[in-house]
């Protein structure tokens, strides 16, 4: 599986709370191995239902410098039980509601609800996250809308919202969503990733990403 651009956006931007952390479909572990780079004090559970996907993190996080720090476990989120609550809850999710299918099935389970309904994610969140906890994801703009509503309905209510666009002059691709308990004032950011040159990146997304690119 391809480290994506998603879930190196998630990774460097979201919001990191000290203590116990739960990574939601870690895929190739990528997330969970950003955050252990960024907080050397959190403890982080990645769970991973397919089960290549899990492997692949099992060796990327041995790999890292950090795998002491971080546990990976081969289950769906909705079988998966803890009895843990935890100050942060991150995932890059599937999100494709309704569309024609890749032939691979790992690239399915990567990017379809079909496994992890977003009422399923929802509801893991409600369970297991701390009174003071965040949930911090990332969706396309139409999903993000109705994740969002969703989410308000069982007192889950979203706290900020980056939109990330892939030029200046394109729209909105991608959302950075931040949730809580607590209803606050929403707060608003804007994150553009390439200048009008193609692979000529902005300064705030290098800003954001340096740490984890050889490239920058």
């Amino acid at each position: 599986m391809k480290v994506g651009t998603d879930g190196v956006l998630l990774g460097a931007w979201s919001n990191i709370m000290e203590g116990s952390i739960l990574d939601i479909g870690t895929g190739t572990g990528l997330i969970a191995i950003m955050l252990a780079q960024r907080d050397r004090s959190i403890q982080i559970d990645a769970v991973e239902l397919e089960k290549e996907a899990y492997q692949e993190a099992k060796t990327n996080i041995h790999s890292s410098g950090w795998s002491e720090r971080i546990t990976a476990y081969n289950s769906s989120i909705q079988e998966y039980k803890t009895e843990k609550k935890y100050n942060l809850i991150i995932s890059n999710p599937p999100f494709f509601l309704n569309s024609t299918k890749a032939p691979k099935s790992d690239r399915n389970l990567a990017r379809h609800t079909d496994q992890l309904s977003f009422v399923d994610l929802i509801d893991t969140v409600v369970r297991l996250l701390n009174a003071d906890g965040i949930f911090s994801l990332i969706l396309p703009l139409k999903e993000a809308e109705h994740f969002i509503n969703l989410a308000k309905q069982h007192k889950l209510f979203l706290n900020k919202r980056c939109e990330v666009k892939p030029n200046p002059n394109k729209s909105a691709k991608r959302i950075l969503m931040e949730f809580s308990f607590h209803q606050k004032t929403i707060k608003e950011e804007e994150l553009i990733i390439e200048t009008e040159t193609r692979h000529q990146y902005t300064k705030e997304y290098i800003s954001l990403t340096k740490d984890f690119y050889l490239k920058f």
